[in-house]
C-alpha cells in the first residue's frame, strides 16, 4: 500500500495557512510582522519549507499560540515523508539481533 502526499501527517504551514486566514491576516502582512520575507511564508505556508524553532516563536507569538505544537507537526510530517522515500532503502536495513 502506497502513502501519497493526501495520507502525510499535516504540514505546519497548512495550520499556519488557517490560523492567518481565520485571523483575517494576509501572508504579506504576517511576514513583515513576523520579519520574514514573503517567499519565506509563502514556501512555509506552501508546505515547500519547514517551520523552523525560531519561525515557530516568532508565530507563537504573534498569533499567541505554543511552538511546540508547530515543531511537533514539522517533526511527525519529516518522519512521515522519509519513511515514504526511505521504503526501498529501510528494506535492505537488516535489524541486529539481540545476543545476550
Amino acid at each position: 500500500m502506497s502513502q501519497t502526499s493526501a495520507s502525510l501527517p499535516p504540514h505546519p504551514g497548512s495550520l499556519l495557512l488557517t490560523t492567518l486566514d481565520h485571523l483575517n491576516c494576509t501572508r504579506a502582512v504576517a511576514a513583515r510582522l513576523l520579519g520574514l520575507s514573503r517567499q519565506t511564508l509563502y514556501e512555509i505556508t506552501g508546505e515547500k519549507q519547514a517551520i523552523t524553532p525560531s519561525v515557530a516563536l516568532r508565530v507563537a507569538e504573534l498569533t499567541g499560540t505554543a511552538p511546540e505544537k508547530r515543531l511537533d507537526m514539522q517533526q511527525v510530517h519529516d518522519l512521515a515523508v522519509a519513511r515514504v522515500y526511505c521504503r526501498s532503502l529501510l528494506q535492505k536495513v537488516p535489524q541486529l539481533e539481540e545476543r545476550w
